[in-house]
C-alpha cells in the first residue's frame, strides 16, 4: 500500500557523535553512529553530516521578465557558474524572507516591493542539513547597499539580465549546471509564476 507522496518527519536514534571539523565559520562536520529503530542486535553505523545553517535563493524579474543573474566562480567546481542572487541564514533569528531582501540589497543593489515565497528544499539531505528557501522578487528598485564591501569571489562578481525564457532553455539543454538556478527557474515556470506572461 502506497502512503501519501510527502516526506515523513523521523528522527533515529545517536548512539554517540563526533566533531571531525568545527570552527567560527557557519559550517561544521561531524559523524554520527546511528542505530536503525527496531533493527535488534543490528551494528550501528556511522553517517557524516555537514551542519549548515541553510540559505536563501532570489529569483529577480523585471517588469519585462528578464531575471537578475549572477556570475561567479565556484573553486570545489572549478567553474565560473550563472547562479541567482543567495546567501546564507547565517544572521541569529533572522527569518530566510529578510535574509533574502538583505542578499538582494547586498549582492546587487536592489530592493524588491513583492516577495513570492517558491519552494524550500534540501540540497543534499544524504550528507548535509542545508535547507534552501526560494522566492520570486518582483518590483524591483535600485537601492544603496550600505556599508557591504563585496570580497573574495563576490568581488569578482559579474551580473546579468536574462530574458527568463532564455533561462529556461540554458536549464533544459545542460548550459546552466548550478541546482539553484534549476530549481527556482523551473519550478516558478511550472507554477505559472513566470513564462508565457504568468504573474
Amino acid at each position: 500500500m502506497v502512503g501519501e507522496v510527502a516526506d515523513v518527519p523521523q528522527e533515529w536514534p545517536v548512539e554517540s557523535s563526533e566533531d571531525l571539523y568545527r570552527s567560527s565559520l557557519p559550517f561544521a562536520l561531524r559523524a554520527d553512529v546511528v542505530r536503525r529503530p527496531g533493527a535488534g542486535d543490528e551494528e550501528p553505523f556511522t553517517r557524516v553530516v555537514l551542519e549548515h545553517p541553510g540559505a536563501v535563493v532570489i529569483l529577480a524579474v523585471d517588469e519585462e521578465e528578464q531575471v537578475l543573474c549572477l556570475r561567479q566562480y565556484r573553486h570545489p567546481a572549478r567553474m565560473r557558474m550563472l547562479e541567482l542572487p543567495a546567501g546564507l541564514l547565517d544572521v541569529a533569528g533572522e527569518e530566510p524572507q529578510a535574509a533574502a531582501e538583505r542578499e538582494l540589497l547586498e549582492e546587487a543593489g536592489l530592493r524588491a516591493g513583492s516577495w513570492v515565497p517558491l519552494t524550500s528544499v534540501y540540497s543534499s539531505p544524504g550528507i548535509s542539513s542545508e535547507l534552501i528557501h526560494y522566492f520570486v522578487a518582483r518590483d524591483l528598485s535600485e537601492s544603496d547597499r550600505g556599508d557591504f564591501v563585496a570580497a573574495h569571489e563576490e568581488a569578482d562578481m559579474e551580473t546579468l539580465w536574462v530574458p527568463f525564457e532564455d533561462l529556461v532553455a540554458a536549464v533544459l539543454d545542460g548550459r546552466v549546471q548550478d541546482a539553484p538556478v534549476l530549481i527556482a527557474v523551473l519550478t516558478a515556470h511550472h507554477r505559472g509564476l513566470l513564462g508565457t506572461g504568468g504573474r
